[in-house]
């Protein structure tokens, strides 16, 4: 990231904070979080909004981004991560892969679009949740071009296939951005893919400029 200065950028999802400092990237657990204490500017964006009373209530110098955002969409209720991926993408498909999937259109910097399934482990959790002999973990190196002959393969391709089927189809020939936690795992998919982790980020420090937050 070009003219990065010396800040930390925080990420605060569902179940877990991603952090970013000059190029190095770490995952905190809310409880974490909350005992986390640097010198440096701390630039964040939050879905939670537990976490998010408590940074205001007791991180006052913390900067809230999400005010600063602006992302031309007719979308309602667009995430505040979803919204800081897509705008380091002017044309092409946004999946961030983590507790859940999200994947956003974005044609001239306009975004068109998106949906929302479940991760890969909200899907282990659903199958558990039916029968004990359906509790296994989900297989990324399951092959697909074959029908499964046991249990805990077939479980896998159910979640793997039909995410890959429903990329395929709404991304066609564009240029798929991935992120997020199993995004590396699901870009191997495809041709037209890049994972890059730092999306969110790169977003977050596009508002920074643009604000001139860093000159406060």
């Amino acid at each position: 990231m070009e003219g990065f200065i010396v800040m930390i950028l925080c990420d605060i999802g569902n179940t877990s904070v991603h952090c970013y400092e000059d190029g190095r990237i770490w995952r905190l657990s809310h409880s974490d979080f909350k005992n986390f204490s640097t010198r440096e500017k701390v630039y964040y964006i939050s879905v939670n909004d537990t976490l998010s009373t408590y940074i205001k209530g007791h991180r006052a110098s913390h900067i809230d981004l999400e005010p600063y955002f602006e992302l031309d969409t007719i979308y309602q209720g667009l995430g505040i991560d979803r919204v800081a991926a897509c705008l380091s993408v002017s044309d092409g498909i946004v999946i961030d892969a983590g507790s859940a999937i999200t994947v956003d259109i974005m044609s001239g910097s306009v975004h068109l679009g998106g949906f929302i399934l479940p991760g890969l482990m909200a899907y282990a959790k659903a199958y558990a949740s039916i029968s004990p002999r359906l509790n296994a973990p989900i297989n990324p190196h399951i092959a697909l071009d074959a029908l499964p002959q046991k249990t805990a393969d077939a479980i896998s391709y159910g979640v793997i296939k039909p995410i890959v089927l429903i990329l395929e189809s709404i991304c066609k020939d564009k240029k798929m951005f991935f992120t997020g936690g199993d995004g590396k795992f699901f870009s191997t998919y495809f041709n037209n893919a890049i994972f890059d982790y730092t999306l969110v980020f790169r977003g977050m420090l596009q508002v920074i400029k643009k604000a001139k937050l860093e000159e406060v």
